[in-house]
């Protein structure tokens, strides 16, 4: 027993004396690493809203200021994951997954309402219960409607936006939307079915890489995870609900431009100008309203995060710094 415990004690000295130099030369840099480790940690969250479970990403201080991550179609919270460590660093950072979406639950389309209206409200219930009254907001795609209608139901608790590929004019809605405009004229089935090849691996693919500089630097892991989502039973009844809905939010653009010129919210805009679906001509009207607004074009298609990823979170700290200053 005895001779036992020497051994160890001798392990433990040994060990102890290979370590010494290490924390004699850099123990502030290794304090500060763990402690930069840990202050990125993104954590993985539900809460329970209209009994739908809304899953949600979640990093940094909650004292310190919030950026609500908004995702588009057909991705989750997911596309955000490497964005998130870069802002938690110095920020308080939410993305939700919305109904039907990533770790969200999916009622069957039947059964709940999928539509921008319903999912800005769900997420507008998620920041009440958090205590979240103000934010910065990254809008993109469907993250536009749906944080815009959150913007005209209280301006004022919007601090800044960050505007990426996210439309709020006609003139972004161009030729890739005329089948969509076809099924919002007349919802029929006939019409929901010609949407139907969106929802492929093909297509999903498309997305990704289309427009992009460097397609062989976009990881796969983005079509498989987006593809599982898709192929689950009901989901494409979901999608094709919301891209009826989609129409909805056409009318609302001429309120949201007027709070853009009423409030003048600082805005940073950063567009893959090579996007078939959200093409550059609905970046620059953006300008017509907002005055305060950091106007970037970028040489990428329509998921700009998966070769901009370190450009847009520079911009974006240094964006969010002033705004909250």
């Amino acid at each position: 027993m005895t001779k036992s415990i020497k051994s160890l004690a001798a392990a433990g000295a040994l060990a102890l004396a290979l370590i010494a130099p290490f924390n004699a030369v850099t123990p502030a840099f290794a304090v500060n690493a763990i402690a930069t480790i840990q202050a990125v940690q993104t954590q993985f969250h539900y809460e329970k809203i209209d009994g739908v479970k809304i899953a949600y990403r979640e990093a940094g201080d909650q004292n310190k200021p919030t950026v609500l991550l908004l995702h588009g179609f057909p991705t989750s919270s997911h596309m955000y994951r490497n964005l998130i460590p870069q802002l938690a660093k110095n920020f308080h950072v939410i993305a939700p997954d919305y109904p039907g979406f990533g770790a969200s639950d999916m009622p069957l389309a039947k059964d709940f309402e999928y539509s921008f209206a319903k999912i800005a409200s769900m997420i507008t219930t998620l920041l009440d219960r958090k205590k979240i009254d103000r934010y910065s907001v990254y809008l993109m795609d469907y993250g536009a409607p749906v944080g815009f209608r959150m913007y005209a139901e209280n301006p004022e608790r919007v601090s800044g936006f960050i505007i990426q590929n996210g439309n709020a004019y006609e003139e972004g809605l161009r030729e890739f939307w005329d089948p969509i405009k076809a099924y919002w004229a007349a919802p029929t089935k006939e019409n929901g079915d010609k949407l139907r090849g969106f929802f492929e691996l093909s297509a999903t693919k498309w997305q990704f890489t289309h427009g992009t500089r460097n397609p062989e630097n976009i990881s796969p892991d983005n079509f498989w995870h987006v593809q599982y989502l898709l192929d689950r039973p009901g989901n494409q009844e979901v999608q094709l609900e919301l891209f009826l809905d989609y129409g909805t939010n056409v009318g609302e653009y001429s309120k949201w431009q007027a709070l853009f010129r009423k409030h003048q919210t600082l805005a940073l805009l950063m567009w893959g100008k090579n996007d078939p679906i959200f093409p550059e001509e609905g970046a620059h009207p953006y300008k017509r309203d907002l005055k305060n607004l950091e106007f970037h074009i970028l040489d990428t298609g329509h998921f700009a995060l998966e070769e901009y990823g370190a450009e847009i979170a520079a911009r974006m700290v240094s964006f969010l710094n002033r705004v909250n200053n």
